[in-house]
């Protein structure tokens, strides 16, 4: 199989803020481990969005700004609606790991911060697999 660097370079950039994401994310939990579960399972996923997506975005502006400002603009909307449309399976497929893994840990008693960071390695797996998957798939690197 051959290695595509821009894959390469997404999936970097996902490590990157998952490990941001799920620090955040595991003080966040353990902040609000006196609260409901579900609230606590709620917030706790809010912050780690904040996070992950403003790191993300700033990772992809600077890895991608020389490559988008030769392409032709009509190339650059195909490619980022292809980016759009994978990111957005693929959080369906995260929340739909995550939010349950948490709140299912947190109502079995396991510490805040601990579920919160085997929730966010379960989730972010998935996330990863989806996203390189989807974006081979429609075939937009």
């Amino acid at each position: 199989m051959k290695l595509n660097p821009q894959l390469l370079q997404i999936n970097r950039s996902f490590l990157i803020c998952f490990i941001a994401s799920a620090s955040l994310s595991a003080v966040t939990a353990q902040l609000l481990s006196e609260y409901d579960n579900y609230l606590t399972t709620t917030v706790t996923i809010i912050v780690g969005y904040v996070a992950y997506f403003g790191i993300f975005s700033s990772l992809f502006y600077w890895d991608n700004i020389e490559r988008y400002r030769g392409m032709k603009s009509n190339l650059i909307k195909k490619e980022l609606i292809a980016l759009i449309s994978s990111f957005g399976l693929s959080e369906i497929v995260y929340l739909g790991m995550r939010w349950p893994t948490l709140y299912y840990f947190l109502e079995i008693g396991m510490e805040s911060y601990v579920a919160s960071l085997i929730s966010e390695i379960i989730a972010t797996i998935c996330y990863m697999v989806s996203v390189t998957v989807f974006l081979r798939k429609t075939r937009t690197f």
